[in-house]
């Protein structure tokens, strides 16, 4: 069997072209030629993901690992699987922290890290910055900070260099150290949206990953899905410098709710950013 022949087997076994190109390329490298003969043991292998995928792994769970902005990241069922509108807010939060005088050394906090992937990006993407920084990253779960840590590895084997990062287990912002209160100029957060409602007629690969990192209480207003999208502009109000920025993501339907309660607890300059699809995606508010 060819290279090429396996992939519209695979492309036939999974109905998606592309994840059977993924596979392959996982197993044989991008290098090799479509008329290149595969030994048997690399057939199997190959079948064997598309078999994980076929039965409604996420593919990224599959491959073991998946693109996020600059950096490959180890992904398994300990973590969120990394997507398109978390790097758009990344790209938010760089802008923030472009308002930060360049000769001053940034205290930035990612409250619910999962993989790594908003911490690590700003790592190795502020790694120029003239005054430097310092990046703290929290998680509840014990198994998403070792996925964020061994990240932390990869980066650091292939990055020229980055700020340095420190993964704390705890709750949002509740395990940064005392010191920080007060000084910290940017939090960025990705915490669990999905309304609990919404759960079930989610697609079967995402019910897949964490429930906890996916559903979340509602909001004091009501607001399905809003709970954990409050506590971390509640807590972030309390550890932010003045001024100081705090950019979370969220669901589209949650934003009119989110800007207001960010008014109602004394953020100013409140406003929704679009995610590439031009859906309202991030909620961006300063402490002055």
């Amino acid at each position: 069997m060819t290279r090429g022949e396996l992939v519209s087997e695979l492309a036939v076994t999974l109905g998606a072209r592309h994840e059977a190109r993924f596979i392959v390329e996982e197993v044989l490298g991008s290098a090799a030629p479509g008329d290149v003969a595969v030994e048997s043991a690399d057939v199997d292998t190959a079948r064997t993901l598309a078999g994980r995928r076929r039965s409604g792994e996420p593919l990224q769970y599959v491959l073991g690992h998946w693109a996020f902005r600059t950096l490959d990241l180890l992904v398994d069922r300990r973590v969120l699987v990394p997507r398109p509108e978390t790097e758009q807010v990344v790209e938010v939060a760089l802008e923030e922290l472009a308002r930060v005088p360049a000769g001053r050394r940034v205290n930035i906090v990612d409250a619910g890290t999962g993989t790594g992937a908003i911490a690590l990006s700003l790592a190795v993407e502020l790694a120029d910055r003239p005054a430097g920084g310092e990046i703290w990253a929290t998680d509840a779960s014990a198994d998403a900070l070792a996925v964020a840590v061994a990240n932390l590895d990869r980066v650091c084997a292939r990055a020229r260099r980055l700020l340095p990062v420190t993964f704390v287990r705890g709750s949002w912002l509740a395990p940064l150290p005392p010191t920080l209160k007060g000084s910290v100029d940017l939090v960025v957060s990705n915490p669990p949206y999905v309304a609990r409602g919404e759960w079930p007629l989610l697609p079967d690969d995402v019910r897949r990953e964490p429930f906890g990192a996916l559903v979340a209480p509602d909001g004091t207003d009501g607001t399905a899905g809003l709970g954990d999208v409050e506590a971390v502009l509640s807590q972030a109000w309390t550890w932010l410098a003045r001024p100081g920025a705090v950019v979370v993501e969220l669901a589209p339907q949650q934003a009119d709710a989110a800007a207001r309660l960010a008014r109602r607890m004394g953020y100013r300059d409140v406003r929704i950013a679009p995610d590439l699809s031009a859906r309202s995606r991030a909620l961006v508010g300063q402490a002055r």
